[in-house]
Order: structure tokens, then C-alpha cells, then sequence
């Protein structure tokens, strides 16, 4: 008589050869799928996070901004994780650097080479958020331009 676990055939050898062949392409498909995670998720959110970064050092007094909470106003002073907005005339408030969510540009002040519109907002101010796509692929970047 033979024991329990012990394997009573040939068959039986193949069926356990081709249980460990399938495990590998169940891997296979889990890198896979964080591979596309990775690619839909982290990789735009680190291009968004880097363009802030970008937004934030070329920050100077002066400049007219739009803070994550939906206040404009200009910079009245920069300090390393603050910046003084002026909303009204002498009416300073103080917000986190990181909440400038853009700067406002003057259509005299845009750069003549920019290849999109900043977007315009109720009052018809322009400004340019960190989260805009310069090159995003959409319709506006596919439209011809006459010339």
C-alpha cells in the first residue's frame, strides 16, 4: 500500500510540473499590471509635481497668483515655505508656498513663443496653472494654425 502523499503515477508528476509553470505566469501578469499602474498613475503625477516644482522656484514679488483656495493677488514677500499675498490694497495674507496653484499673466507680459493659451478665468484673466499640459496631445495642440 502506498502512503498518502506520495505521487502513484507518471500523470501525476506532469500534473505538478504544470502547476508550477502557471505560477510563474500569474507573475508575469502582476508586474504587468504594475507596470500599467505605474505608467497611468505615478508617472503624469511625478511630471504635475515636478512642473509645480518648477512653478513655485520661478516665483518672484510681484507676480499676480491664484492660490489653491481661488484667491488672486500678488507677492509681496517670499520666504522659504511662505509666501505674502496682498488680495486688496494693504491686505496681506500669508499662505503655504505650495498653495499657489499659478501665476497670472497680462496678455502684454505672455511670451510670444508659447505654443498654448493660458486659460482664461470669469474676470477674462489669463493664468498659467502648474497642472496645465504644454504638450498634453489634445485637440488645441492638433489645430492648424493659418499662417
Amino acid at each position: 500500500m502506498e502512503g498518502r502523499g506520495a505521487p502513484t503515477s507518471e500523470g501525476s508528476n506532469r500534473l505538478i510540473v504544470g502547476a508550477s509553470s502557471s505560477g510563474s505566469g500569474f507573475f508575469l501578469i502582476i508586474i504587468v499590471a504594475f507596470l500599467l499602474l505605474w505608467l497611468i498613475v505615478v508617472r503624469p503625477q511625478r511630471k504635475r509635481q515636478t512642473k509645480q516644482q518648477q512653478l513655485l522656484s520661478e516665483l518672484r514679488v510681484g507676480d499676480e497668483v491664484l492660490t489653491a483656495g481661488g484667491i488672486y493677488g500678488t507677492v509681496s514677500r517670499l520666504d522659504e515655505d511662505q509666501v505674502t499675498v496682498e488680495i486688496a490694497p494693504k491686505i496681506e495674507v500669508r499662505v503655504a508656498r505650495r498653495a499657489i496653484a499659478g501665476i497670472t499673466r497680462e496678455p502684454d507680459e505672455e511670451e510670444s513663443g508659447e505654443a498654448e493659451e493660458p486659460e482664461e478665468d470669469e474676470s477674462g484673466e489669463r493664468w498659467q496653472s502648474a497642472f496645465d499640459e504644454k504638450d498634453s496631445g489634445g485637440a488645441a495642440s492638433n489645430e492648424e494654425k493659418p499662417g
